[in-house]
């Protein structure tokens, strides 16, 4: 098998996925998550987590579970509260977090890059046994990567490191109150609880966002035609093959076919 056609069946593959999210659009979840800074912990300790928000794609409808929201229900612990409370308090939200994994148990999970110990769904559910709690298991056929499934689509040059920021700007997309990795690390050492949960709800937007324009076409990057389609003689038939003109010249043809033969 050449390489461009290796390239196109990825590209198949991931446009067929992110074309079936879309079109069961509300048993899909958007998630996103923010926590302490993962680098510099010699000690090995797993990074506490802060806030965590999920959307609904079809409905736009957001829960989100967050460390001040834990506090201000509290009648004992107030927000001025958080740091000497904070680990009884993260283990009641990531509780809250599972109750609602387990009740949506046959939803897909859309992240970003939410893939391993560091920063994912391995990292929230080894704090939550940290803290003494018994995460909900998320099936691994029900995470989707829009991070990976992007680069299927366009190729590894579709846009600049650090890839989220460079395409959100790219796609001129607010990205008002959001944070990048530093600021987020920043802003937890500050105390910052309401401007993470803020940046984590904005991210969970995006993510959304950016999954329905690159189903519908209209998501724009900087990749360049022989590296989404692996060549340009490839990309030539495929674009071809994928125009709705072409595809209605193709059914028209067939049907004329068929109505030929039956008067042979």
């Amino acid at each position: 098998m050449s390489e461009a056609t290796k390239r196109l069946r990825k590209r198949r593959d991931a446009k067929t996925r992110l074309s079936q999210l879309v079109d069961n659009a509300d048993n899909v979840v958007a998630i996103h998550y923010s926590c302490e800074s993962f680098y510099d912990r010699p000690e090995g300790t797993s990074p506490r987590i802060t806030s965590i928000a999920v959307r609904n794609l079809g409905t736009g409808q957001t829960t989100s579970f967050s460390i001040h929201q834990m506090a201000e229900r509290d009648k004992k612990v107030g927000t001025d509260q958080i740091n000497q409370n904070y680990d009884d308090l993260e283990k009641r939200m990531l509780k809250e977090f599972y109750d609602y994994v387990e009740k949506h148990e046959g939803h897909t999970w859309l992240h970003w890059n939410m893939r391993d110990i560091n920063y994912g769904f391995p990292a929230i559910a080894h704090r939550y046994r940290v803290l003494g709690g018994k995460p909900f298991d998320i099936h691994e056929s029900r995470l989707c990567d829009l991070a990976r499934m992007l680069v299927s689509l366009y190729g590894v040059g579709y846009a600049g490191h650090p890839r989220l920021a460079s395409v959100i700007e790219k796609n001129k997309i607010s990205a008002l109150n959001l944070l990048d990795g530093p600021q987020e690390a920043a802003a937890f050492e500050s105390g910052e609880y309401v401007k993470l949960h803020q940046s984590t709800l904005r991210k969970v937007d995006v993510l959304a966002n950016l999954a329905e324009r690159a189903a519908d076409g209209t998501l724009r990057t900087d990749a360049r035609l022989r590296e989404v389609y692996g060549g340009y003689l490839p990309a030539a038939a495929e674009m071809i093959r994928e125009h709705w003109l072409f595809v209605l010249i193709g059914f028209v043809g067939a049907i004329a076919s068929i109505i030929g033969l039956a008067f042979l």
